[in-house]
């Protein structure tokens, strides 16, 4: 016979909540370990060269990212399931490095992309499977001369902090809904999602590219509710009624709920 603790820790795991409240299933993300990289930027100091970026984010400055973005190495990128994740980088050992600056925090919200042109040591430094960082230039002045150019860094995952919850950005037509999901914390990143319409069941969705996923199905004049898993913890929240019944394209739905 199951022990009171252990029945008290089933009911915990299994807890689903309603109207906007939390459906927990899984862990808080924790910081990894430090890790050997480099790191680059691009684009200048307005950092307009990072706005849209692989990621679907569009407008960083709107939706909360500002300039504390990076591009991601496709060996970090992972087919976009890496987009919203969250990186301490730190300069390391260079005589470029800011002595006085122990780390800034960036956003994955970005893809560079292999440059075969170029050796992976001299130019192609996002080139598989090296681990790099291109960061937005305003990010990369905060832990070194921008004249370096390129600078030996440690990195770590850490939890993304996020005001607010989750935001739904839709596109698509009657037959095709493609949403962006934009502010995700903790983790940052997601490995599935979910829609449900107020007349329908669970409909499982697709992941598109970068931080969308998509579901072919006739959703109009129903409310939309969805359930998303985080990719790293496995955490899955369900945000009911994000979307009243006159829903529309091209408009982004906020929600009350997040990852920790």
């Amino acid at each position: 016979m199951a022990s009171i603790l252990q029945l008290l820790m089933l009911s915990f795991t299994m807890m689903f909540t309603f109207m906007g409240e939390r459906a927990v299933a899984g862990g808080i993300f924790r910081p990894s370990q430090w890790a050997l990289a480099h790191a680059t930027f691009y684009g200048d100091e307005t950092a307009s060269a990072t706005m849209g970026g692989a990621c679907g984010y569009g407008n960083l400055f709107q939706n909360g990212y500002g300039t504390d973005t990076v591009a991601l190495s496709s060996t970090l990128f992972n087919n976009g399931y890496a987009c919203g994740t969250c990186y301490q980088i730190k300069c390391y050992q260079s005589s470029a490095c800011y002595k006085n600056v122990a780390f800034t925090t960036v956003t994955a919200t970005n893809l560079c992309p292999p440059n075969w042109s170029q050796p992976s040591n001299n130019g192609g430094w996002c080139n598989p499977p090296r681990v790099h960082f291109d960061m937005s230039k305003p990010a990369f002045m905060k832990i070194a001369q921008w004249k370096a150019g390129i600078v030996p860094v440690m990195y770590r995952r850490v939890p993304c902090i996020r005001k607010g919850g989750l935001r739904f950005s839709f596109q698509g037509n009657g037959y095709w809904l493609l949403v962006y999901v934009k502010n995700v914390g903790g983790g940052g990143d997601i490995s599935s999602m979910s829609v449900k319409g107020s007349r329908s069941g669970w409909i499982s969705m697709s992941h598109n590219w970068g931080a969308s996923y998509q579901a072919f199905a006739t959703l109009g004049g129903q409310a939309l509710s969805f359930r998303i898993t985080s990719y790293t913890t496995r955490e899955t929240i369900i945000a009911w009624n994000v979307a009243p019944s006159n829903w529309n394209v091209r408009l982004t739905y906020s929600t009350t709920v997040n990852f920790r």
